[in-house]
């Protein structure tokens, strides 16, 4: 039995273990085409035999920028790995000098692209880097195709080469360089060796709450994101059937066409999915919607383990005969295990999804920790909302004096590469320095209170921890991103972004118009309605944290507009710079 060291192992483990028929699965022109296990290995011979035909050698890097996720992807991966190269995956929404700046970084020779918006992007620097050819996953005109590489190592003769840098590559080695889409500066090439990703997998794989080599994987966040890739591996060990997402409107249709199992996604994605839900709901009439809001009110109010009794249980049920099994019906039928990771989850999306039983299990890690720290489950009363579960196994965590999260284990990284200072400011004793602030409860469940550099003082002193307050406000349906601000300030205040599709239907309902977004956010009837949902909040925190004003923005907060990291994450630096003038108008 192969014993699983290094990522390129986990094809081999699954062929011994599951041997599925489908082991990937990519819809290309409107038709599902799928892999098996076996395939998937042959074509990972192949590409690695044309990739030592092209000279690569051990600790080359090969640069994989893709906008969807894709079996290409995979197989190119562990194409890669196993000849000791590193892939170096790139989000593909950043600008074109991000990617120069990374390619260049990390010495990139080769570069693998999704699409023609992709390959348009790379031309555009290719000759400032270190490029020598670029490989396109769809057939476009006149480029070279990844096929290409197949084709080349179609040719078995230097097979024996392949497994002979098989057996060179150590579990320390660097496997990848993952840039962090960083929220200030440029980004941070992190480098993840073989162990720390294989174990974080190994470490999880007891939290799997699926059935193994009998379940099926819907995947959408991008692959380029630790989380997902890390997922990606732990549903190959696991052997999962791994289908992939067309893109992020098509997923609803893909949830019908696939009926996963599981699926992971970011706060944002299962916010939307919610606001859907809701909206549907208020378009019912009479006893549809009556009951509809009475099974919603009750999943709010769910509690994991029975904890509410027998009662609460009874009407739990008729609402899932009634009205969840609708929503289980929309996400596939056969959803029983969604996964969050990223950012923090609002409480009301954990208590719902589970009372229509389709647990959000929330987790908690970041890039450099591979990223699992913790992660809830439903086994020996795992799940505690509020938290991010309990430490997953042969991972230490402490709590350091000011309240930062701590963290030792096979999981963390080897350093930020080309750089030993930033490493030595994060990484002391072997302990690395997470960023944020929590707390261990007694039987072991992980809270995360805050990023610790998120936290600002006001100008009395007084600190803010603006994730609170934001998720807080975040929980009204007007309101879709907000910005607590107000460092060394005499009070906090907000930036806030409103669900400009929601708040059309709300003022078609009070007979209120709007010519355009701009002048939506300065109607007098809205800011007063936004006044009350900030009141309430307001209510749910100390004097001194309460928001004192706020200022509507008047554009959709988004990744493209340079608001959000590739991750979802605020930038805020960035978002305060924007709206300059709404800070200046709320403190001047």
């Amino acid at each position: 039995m192969t014993k699983v060291t290094r990522i390129f192992d986990f094809p081999y483990y699954q062929l011994e273990t599951f041997n599925l028929e489908k082991a990937f699965s990519t819809k290309y022109n409107g038709q599902w085409q799928s892999i098996s296990t076996q395939e998937y290995i042959k074509q990972v011979n192949a590409i690695s035999r044309g990739l030592l035909s092209l000279g690569i050698e051990p600790n080359d890097k090969i640069a994989v920028i893709s906008s969807n996720n894709r079996t290409e992807w995979n197989v190119l991966d562990i194409g890669i790995l196993q000849i000791g190269a590193q892939n170096v995956p790139i989000y593909p929404t950043i600008a074109s000098e991000d990617y120069q700046y990374i390619l260049n970084h990390s010495e990139a020779i080769y570069c693998f692209v999704s699409d023609i918006e992709v390959l348009e992007k790379v031309n555009a620097i290719k000759s400032d880097t270190k490029l020598k050819k670029v490989y396109t996953f769809d057939a476009i005109e006149n480029e070279s195709h990844w096929t290409d590489i197949l084709k080349l190592g179609e040719d078995e003769s230097n097979q024996n080469e392949v497994e002979s840098r098989k057996e060179s590559v150590s579990p320390n080695d660097l496997a990848t360089l993952i840039y962090t889409s960083g929220t200030t500066g440029k980004p941070k090439g992190v480098m993840l060796s073989h162990n720390n990703l294989v174990s974080n997998v190994v470490d999880s794989t007891s939290r799997v709450p699926l059935e193994h080599g009998k379940s099926k994987a819907l995947s959408f966040l991008p692959i380029c994101h630790v989380f997902e890739r890390m997922i990606l591996y732990l549903y190959q060990y696991c052997g999962i059937e791994i289908y992939f997402a067309e893109n992020l409107e098509s997923i609803s249709n893909n949830l019908k066409e696939v009926k996963p199992h599981i699926m992971t996604a970011v706060p944002r994605l299962y916010e939307k999915v919610y606001d859907k839900i809701i909206e549907k709901g208020t378009q019912q009439k009479g006893i549809k919607k009556m009951l509809f809001f009475w099974a919603l009110n009750l999943g709010l109010k769910f509690e994991p383990y029975g904890q509410n009794g027998f009662w609460y249980e009874f009407k739990l049920k008729i609402a899932n005969l009634l009205i969840f099994s609708k929503w289980r019906e929309a996400l596939g039928g056969n959803i029983n295990t969604m996964v969050s990771g990223s950012a923090a989850l609002q409480h009301r999306l954990i208590r719902v999804f589970s009372a229509a039983k389709m647990p959000i299990l929330e987790g908690y890690g970041l890039t450099e920790t591979s990223p699992v720290i913790a992660v809830n489950c439903p086994f020996n009363g795992g799940i505690r909302i509020g938290t991010v579960g309990r430490i997953i196994d042969n991972v230490e965590v402490k709590i350091a004096e000011d309240g930062e999260i701590l963290v030792k284990g096979p999981n963390v990284m080897l350093g930020y590469f080309k750089d030993p200072e930033k490493t030595a400011e994060v990484i002391t004793d072997s302990y690395f320095h997470t960023g944020d602030i929590g707390e261990i409860s007694d039987d072991g469940f992980l809270k995360i209170t805050d990023r610790k550099k998120e936290m600002f003082k006001t100008s009395g002193g007084k600190y803010i921890a603006p994730a609170l307050i934001e998720n807080q406000l975040k929980q009204s349906r007007f309101i879709d991103q907000v910005m607590v601000i107000g460092e060394g300030e005499k009070m906090p205040a907000a930036f806030i972004q409103v669900n400009f599709d929601f708040v059309k239907e709300w003022a078609k309902l009070h007979n209120i118009t709007f010519k355009n977004n701009e002048d939506m956010v300065s109607n007098p009837n809205l800011i007063e309605r936004i006044q009350k949902e900030v009141d309430e909040t307001n209510q749910k925190f100390g004097h001194w944290e309460q928001i004192k004003k706020f200022e509507l923005t008047p554009d959709v907060w988004s990744i493209e507009s340079g608001h959000l990291t590739p991750t979802m994450k605020m930038k805020r630096k960035d978002i305060k710079e924007k709206y300059i003038n709404l800070y200046n108008k709320i403190y001047l």
